[in-house]
């Protein structure tokens, strides 16, 4: 079965974004972007959005498709990556999906699950309670209705938290459940819907050299005007941080030391988090079916990774 697109993914700072322009000086292909953060205009520095000259060099699809006033969702995901690849294949070229949102990836490659919609109601009245209780009060209700949920979520990541206690007032069934229905689904159907898109899976072996790539990158972003960045995002009359654009890792700290009046803490705080994220997205591709795995802290990972490609397309 020829592949509708392939798919390379891995945590953040992994190197992801500078291979896939390196596969673009072998391969006939464009790049579809799987990052729940770079849809957002004028979210550049803080998302490690790619720039003019990178664009111009290779085309990248799914960025800049909104305002961070505005909601996406892995259903969107799923409509907008499945007809962007498919324009790809209709130009003779190769569609490379890279980025970290593993969410997207599995919705893509897996289905959807038929779980409730979101409701600006319950949404307002959890938001409400996180104000008064925190967010850690909240993980703690999850843990006693939706076990499974609460354990793959930190206490403070308040919109997976939100979204699983959403869940659970609107249907009065844990998250979990709607997860459980997909894995039903027969082994021979899944295999075959993730042989569509076949994933290579980038994974350091060395988690100090992650965590240093964190730091630089952070540092990197710091030295851009990031901060800046932000400041320009609070001035948008419409925007609060309670918008899934600024629970994004980076601009919730940032939004956060601006509330403070104070950047003391900001690095610090930034370069935790995104080590957070990064234990989180190897923790969902390890759960993956991978066509590939490829350590992106050894030598040579480009020659590697073409082998890779050669391989499935």
């Amino acid at each position: 079965m020829k592949p509708l697109g392939l798919c390379l993914a891995g945590p953040t700072a992994s190197g992801k974004s500078a291979l896939a322009l390196q596969l673009a000086e072998h391969f006939a292909l464009e790049i579809v972007s799987v990052d729940s953060a770079q849809v957002y205009r004028g979210m550049d520095i803080g998302t490690a959005k790619p720039g003019a000259a990178e664009r111009a060099a290779v085309p990248h699809h799914l960025i800049d498709l909104i305002e961070p006033e505005q909601a996406y969702s892995a259903a969107r995901f799923v409509r907008d990556a499945t007809a962007a690849a498919a324009a790809i294949r209709a130009r003779g070229r190769l569609p490379l999906l890279v980025g970290g949102t593993m969410l997207y990836f599995k919705a893509l490659r897996d289905g959807l699950d038929a779980m409730p919609a979101a409701n600006a109601d319950f949404r307002a009245q959890l938001d409400a309670r996180a104000a008064a209780e925190g967010w850690p009060a909240l993980h703690a209700e999850l843990q006693r209705v939706d076990p499974a949920t609460a354990a793959r979520l930190a206490p403070h990541d308040a919109q997976r938290i939100q979204r699983a206690l959403e869940v659970w007032l609107a249907s009065g069934r844990p998250l979990s459940s709607f997860h459980a229905q997909r894995g039903d689904a027969p082994a021979q159907a899944q295999a075959s819907a993730q042989a569509r898109w076949p994933l290579i899976s980038l994974e350091p072996a060395s988690r100090a050299w992650l965590h240093q790539r964190i730091a630089e990158r952070f540092d990197a972003m710091l030295a851009a005007g990031f901060v800046d960045e932000v400041r320009r995002l609070r001035r948008r009359p419409a925007l609060r941080p309670e918008m899934p654009s600024m629970r994004c890792v980076g601009y919730r700290q940032a939004w956060s030391a601006l509330d403070h009046a104070s950047l003391d803490g900001l690095r610090d705080a930034g370069i935790a988090a995104t080590r957070q994220l990064a234990k989180r997205q190897l923790t969902w591709l390890r759960s993956m079916d991978a066509a590939a795995r490829i350590e992106c802290d050894a030598t040579p990972v480009a020659a590697r990774l073409r082998q890779a490609l050669r391989t499935l397309v």
